[in-house]
């Protein structure tokens, strides 16, 4: 996945660093990612949910707000409203290059400002929260310590997550005047609400609070047990999944026709995780698979082995050959299954003459219906005539590109 580190004007003029992680294929959609209060744009969870879009042809933007991560300015003088401004600013960026968002995806207080700016921004059709606060003071709860030397200085610093920030003035009296019920209610926007019932630092409470405040369309999901900051590796992922499976539905995604000669389009597979062996497979921007290796074998066990993706390729010909076949006669065939087993044998037990190793899919198939002896026989030679089957049987070519 191609990443560009790039920089854009915020609010007030400042550089904001930003990530803009491109799809390595055709690029269908555009997403801006907002981060958590006093995070950054290189949080685990937003590096792995843009992966997962770029896989499907979405472009995801992250940037870090006014004052944080590598951005320019100080964050004591910035405000929830800047931070809107600054979502704008991205998304005038995006346009600027004829990209313009269609998604907008916010964790925690990105997640608040997001629902706020998805009216300002002309081309989005979809919003996605991830642990949310309904109400934006929610946040003034993380250092209420210290909002009495806000109000008599101005500004003060607070430890927040081991870190130090200052907070200023403007940013608590705008966070505390903020309410969020007006922008849901008129939000046309599909809305997508992720929250964990467990998440200690905003209650799912708030979760309850948006998705009843917003009109259709809209959707709860739960991330179970995850933490607010969404940390662990799976629960990642999983957001990642839902957020892409959901934005489907609302993005128009069309991918350009296939190149010469692959009628099917390209098939993409993306490392997912560089310390096993974790892989994201998308074809076209519907259809999405993961791979990987039993534990056993240093994998985490999340997808099908490349074996099992051949065994899987060669009962699904099976089955879709047999059904047509039967479709074309008229054969009462009610129901196809093929269990498909893989192993390596040596040659001769396979009834060849060398002694060397090859690969043997034993395939068993079962025919439900009222079909005579003749018809499961002649189903049973058809079989044999997949496509996949008969490359199986004889030999491929297979040209390799270094890019």
């Amino acid at each position: 996945m191609p990443t560009e580190r790039i920089t854009f004007a915020g609010h007030d003029g400042d550089s904001l660093a930003a990530r803009l992680d491109l799809p390595d294929g055709p690029h269908l959609a555009t997403a801006i990612f907002a981060h958590c209060f006093t995070c950054s744009k290189d949080i685990p969870a937003a590096r792995r949910i843009a992966r997962r879009l770029a896989m499907m042809g979405i472009a995801v933007l992250r940037f870090d707000f006014t004052g944080l991560g590598h951005s320019e300015g100080e964050f004591a003088n910035t405000s929830f409203t800047s931070n809107i401004e600054d979502l704008e600013h991205a998304a005038t960026y995006l346009a600027g290059r004829g990209m313009p968002p269609g998604l907008l995806i916010g964790h925690s207080l990105g997640g608040a400002a997001v629902i706020r700016a998805a009216g300002r921004i002309d081309s989005v059709r979809a919003v996605v929260t991830l642990g949310a606060p309904h109400d934006p003071g929610h946040v003034m709860d993380n250092f209420a310590d210290a909002l009495t030397a806000i109000a008599e200085h101005g500004t003060a610093k607070v430890d927040l997550g081991g870190r130090e920030f200052c907070i200023g003035h403007k940013f608590v009296q705008d966070v505390q005047a903020e309410a969020l019920d007006a922008a849901l209610a008129q939000m046309r926007a599909a809305l997508l609400v992720m929250h964990a019932p467990r998440d200690e630092v905003v209650g799912i409470e708030n979760a309850t609070q948006i998705f009843m405040a917003k009109k259709h369309p809209k959707s709860f999901v739960t991330l179970d047990d995850a933490d607010h900051l969404i940390s662990a590796p799976r629960d990642a992922e999983y957001a990642a999944e839902v957020i892409a499976a959901w934005a489907g539905r609302y993005l128009t995604l069309t991918p350009p026709a296939p190149p010469p000669g692959a009628p099917e389009g390209v098939l993409r597979v993306s490392e997912a995780d560089p310390q096993g062996f974790l892989q994201d497979i998308q074809s076209g921007p519907h259809h999405h698979a993961l791979a990987d290796e039993p534990v056993a074998y240093g994998g985490t066990n999340r997808g099908m082995s490349p074996y099992g993706f051949l065994a899987a390729g060669l009962g699904a010909c099976t089955s879709m050959t047999i059904r047509m076949y039967a479709r074309r006669k008229g054969w009462p065939l009610e129901h196809v299954a093929v269990d498909i087993c893989h192993d390596k044998v040596h040659a001769q037990d396979a009834g060849g003459a060398s002694g060397d190793k090859i690969d043997r899919f034993t395939r068993r198939i079962t025919l439900t219906g009222a079909l005579s002896a003749d018809q499961r026989a002649r189903l049973g030679e058809i079989a044999d005539r997949c496509p996949v089957h008969r490359t199986l049987e004889r030999s491929s070519t297979v040209i390799t590109e270094l890019l």
